[in-house]
């Protein structure tokens, strides 16, 4: 059997302080965010969604993000990214100086309406402003496209509609697209057929996968997307995250358990997997739970044994 021709390098995007703590009931502390990010470039990650621009009314632990932005160490050779919904947004960010900003639409128009209360063709002419004021700036516009393979509200989510939002995201400007498989439904032959959707306006170096871990296919899925040549993924530490309009999804996939299958499989990631477990074991503490990470939990369990095992 002839080996599967994989890419040499692949960049993941830590969305944990943003997307994996956005959902959390409890207050994370704003030096708290930061220390995360600290210890997130530490370990060699160079792509860090770090806080949105939203409402406080509507997602009120990121209500502290310009406090965040200004409190990170930034380091040359990594990029921190915000989510900007809207002009109003994307004003506030700018003070903050972020690398990139992200806006995002649904390829389900149920989810559209339940998430930020429009279609999906207004949505995307909400975010042209938004996205023309970026390139003005020469700030980075990345675009996600969620629910791409499931909604909860609609059910499986056809390849159509992720080719639709890709064509209107790449009309207005939108630099990368991430096909999300928002509720973690995905399996990856349907995943593999909304990333063909999305590769028909975008190239392949300008798309990523992002994907929840609901029913334990975020690993398969990421790896069906290699074999397709896609090298660029976002995850979350210690599989933070989830999604508040649909019951039951679980986090992103975790960084670690990718970062360990790719070490594994002789693919190049930049990412010291000892200092990014130490870094989700840190906002694990916090949040008072174990990470929820395979490798992570192994590993650390590995390390207990042999601390215990070193006579006094």
């Amino acid at each position: 059997m002839s080996p599967m021709k994989l890419p040499s390098k692949v960049k993941l995007v830590d969305v944990g302080p943003r997307d994996g703590l956005q959902n959390e009931k409890q207050p994370v502390p704003a030096e708290v965010k930061i220390e995360l990010v600290h210890r997130l470039q530490d370990a060699g990650l160079t792509e860090i969604e770090v806080t949105s621009f939203v409402s406080p009314k509507w997602v009120p632990q990121m209500a502290d993000n310009a406090q965040v932005m200004a409190g990170i160490r930034r380091q040359g050779g990594v990029r921190y990214s915000v989510l900007t919904p809207n002009m109003k947004g994307f004003e506030a960010a700018v003070e903050s100086r972020p690398d990139e900003v992200v806006v995002f639409g649904a390829a389900s128009e149920a989810f559209s309406q339940r998430n930020i209360n429009c279609s999906i063709q207004e949505s995307i002419e909400r975010f042209a402003p938004v996205v023309e004021a970026a390139r003005a700036k020469n700030i980075y516009v990345r675009g996600a496209i969620s629910t791409a393979v499931g909604c909860p509200y609609e059910g499986e989510v056809a390849p159509e509609r992720v080719e639709l939002v890709a064509r209107l995201m790449k009309q207005i400007g939108v630099q990368h697209i991430g096909v999300a498989d928002t509720i973690g439904v995905g399996t990856p032959r349907k995943v593999q057929a909304a990333m063909e959707a999305a590769l028909r306006h975008y190239a392949l170096d300008d798309v990523s996968g992002h994907f929840h871990d609901t029913y334990g296919q975020a690993l398969a899925n990421t790896l069906a997307c290699l074999e397709m040549g896609i090298w660029q993924f976002d995850t979350s530490v210690a599989g933070l995250g989830g999604c508040p309009y649909a019951k039951g999804a679980t986090g992103n996939v975790a960084t670690e358990d990718v970062v360990y299958l790719l070490h594994g499989m002789g693919v190049d990631t930049g990412i010291d997997l000892d200092k990014l477990i130490d870094a989700g074991k840190y906002i694990s503490d916090f949040l008072g739970r174990k990470p929820n990470s395979r490798a992570a939990t192994a590993i650390l369990t590995k390390r207990n044994n042999e601390a215990c095992a070193v006579p006094s």
